[in-house]
């Protein structure tokens, strides 16, 4: 089983599409925490650290053989815990940052959310140095779009995401740095690659959950 880790309960049906269409034997088990996102944007990523130690808790308690943090702004928090969790922590927007470094150095990262914005950031250099390519991250941040996301306004947020999109240029690739962002991908009509994380980061999910379950199975012979 899977667990997933949300701030937002408009993941769950996202991340259960995804797994009715390209992993249809996964089990999933969705953990939403809206307060979460709230306090690391007050406090700092930081701050939830041991309230995400708890959540990894009961996921592990319930079943987990790994847990996918679909949160930008406390992934890195969240996959810090995997050794105390005793099983995967991974944070949805990973392979999503392997892919843009791997598309060309100049990376632009959009968000919806200033505290998105450092967290991607980051990740994008992290990996960038972990393949030895050089990057340079732009970030730029969507006025304005949470507004509509908050106020339920779905349509309007992305489409709003897919104006940014297309209005960015001398960059290679351009990363959407929320796993909400993501249905602005059919909207943008940019001739850049535009990246989102959801489909990226839930095989990541499967493959983790696979790869624990062969070693429990190698450990049982």
């Amino acid at each position: 089983m899977l667990a997933l880790l949300h701030t937002s309960p408009v993941h769950v049906p996202v991340f259960d599409a995804l797994r009715d269409s390209d992993h249809p034997e996964l089990e999933l088990r969705h953990f939403v925490d809206e307060e979460l996102l709230e306090r690391a944007r007050r406090d700092g990523p930081e701050a939830v650290g041991g309230d995400v130690r708890q959540v990894l808790g009961r996921a592990v308690g319930a079943g987990a053989r790994a847990v996918l943090c679909t949160c930008s702004t406390i992934g890195g928090v969240a996959e810090a815990q995997a050794a105390a969790a005793g099983v995967a922590v991974l944070r949805v927007d990973r392979p999503m940052a392997a892919a843009a470094v791997a598309a060309g150095p100049r990376v632009t990262v959009l968000a919806a959310l200033r505290s998105t914005l450092g967290p991607t950031a980051d990740l994008v250099e992290e990996e960038a140095h972990r393949a030895g390519r050089p990057v340079s991250v732009r970030t730029v941040l969507v006025d304005w779009a949470w507004d509509h996301f908050t106020a339920g306004a779905t349509e309007a947020y992305v489409q709003r995401i897919a104006a940014a999109a297309d209005a960015v240029t001398d960059t290679d690739v351009i990363v959407l740095a929320q796993a909400s962002m993501a249905p602005a991908q059919r909207l943008t009509s940019a001739p850049i690659p535009v990246l989102s994380s959801p489909r990226p980061g839930l095989a990541a999910g499967a493959a983790a959950v696979a790869a624990a379950v062969r070693e429990r199975w190698g450990r049982g012979r």
